[in-house]
């Protein structure tokens, strides 16, 4: 059921570094079949995807895999944006029409506010950017500043992020750190030593696309070690596993990062569905499939788990400045009493 990869087969965006003598399982391709009645019943809080990226499809596939609530980073969006208005759009959007979007599924929708490390390289705009940040940092909705950290571990990468750090500790916001393809180690080494350097409290920080290298390093410092299980990169369904089964539950969070790459908006409730497989108490997985992404992320006080732990209507005729989701007569396809995806 899992299938290795060579690393030439590997999405060069999120090649990583690792030694040619080692094979590491990669992405699980498990069909609905194999697992939907192991999740049965199950809540899923996913707290990395970019929803953004996906269609109406994949909401309603989530909704019915028992992902509960999301919550969506800042991030890059595959080109480089040219001036401010483009980010103050992206940022609106994140806090309005895909927050609505994302209601009109029954899932519950969040976000993290951030310059991504990739156009911290464009100081020009980096310095507009940072300017707005603020006006998003407090909106409704926003659990953290996010996703903040290295790419290519440039001094401009370094500047604004230590400026945001700056931020989160003001705003009084958890921190979501994205750690680098390349040069992973070394990377998310640097991104806690700085951390730390500014005052942060480790349990406000969020330290996302860990694998085996970095894991220990990061609960050892007493941060949050997410875990991207992502098709060819990043962590496979098996080798999440056995790092559950090595760490334990705590400080432990299971993401998709599902974006406009190859990626699956599905891969928490496979990934729950593979633990219970391999005999990992329920409790465990719900700590790292649902609970732990919970507890970091209410630090924000934005929380509140009886928006998406209760039953709740859904409007079909809700709009959105004059817009809705429905399409000549449409009708949302939700049944929150089924798990199974037609």
């Amino acid at each position: 059921m899992c299938q290795n990869h060579k690393e030439t087969s590997k999405n060069p965006s999120h090649f990583e570094s690792i030694s040619s003598s080692i094979e590491h399982p990669t992405h699980t391709e498990m069909l609905w079949n194999d697992y939907k009645n192991l999740i049965q019943g199950m809540r899923f809080f996913d707290p990395h995807i970019h929803m953004v990226s996906r269609t109406t499809d994949d909401y309603q596939m989530m909704a019915k895999a028992g992902i509960v609530a999301i919550i969506e980073p800042a991030f890059w969006v595959g080109q480089p944006r040219t001036g401010l208005s483009s980010f103050k759009d992206y940022y609106s959007s994140l806090v309005g029409w895909e927050r609505f979007r994302s209601s009109q599924f029954g899932i519950k929708h969040y976000c993290t506010m951030g310059l991504n490390s990739r156009e911290a390289n464009n100081e020009r705009l980096a310095e507009e950017v940072m300017e707005i940040l603020p006006l998003f940092a407090y909106k409704e909705g926003v659990v953290g500043i996010g996703e903040i950290g290295f790419d290519d571990q440039t001094p401009l990468e370094e500047k604004y992020y230590r400026l945001q750090l700056e931020l989160a500790k003001k705003a009084k916001l958890p921190v979501q750190i994205h750690t680098p393809h390349r040069d992973k180690k070394r990377g998310t080494e640097r991104s806690m030593s700085i951390a730390i350097e500014h005052g942060l409290d480790p349990s406000w920080v969020v330290v996302d696309h860990n694998n085996e290298e970095t894991v220990k390093s990061v609960l050892d410092q007493g941060f949050w070690a997410a875990f991207t299980i992502y098709p060819f990169t990043k962590m496979g369904n098996e080798r999440m596993v056995a790092v559950v089964e090595k760490y334990g539950q705590e400080r432990i969070m299971i993401n998709s990062s599902a974006d406009w790459g190859i990626s699956d908006p599905l891969a928490i409730p496979k990934t729950a569905a593979l633990m219970k497989q391999k005999g990992i108490p329920l409790e465990v997985i719900r700590m790292v499939t649902y609970q732990n992404a919970i507890d970091a992320f209410a630090k924000s006080g934005q929380i509140d788990v009886t928006d998406f732990e209760s039953d709740f209507q859904l409007d079909p005729n809700a709009k959105f400045h004059g817009n809705s989701i429905l399409r000549g007569g449409q009708q949302p396809v939700l049944d929150k009493n089924s798990l199974f995806i037609q």
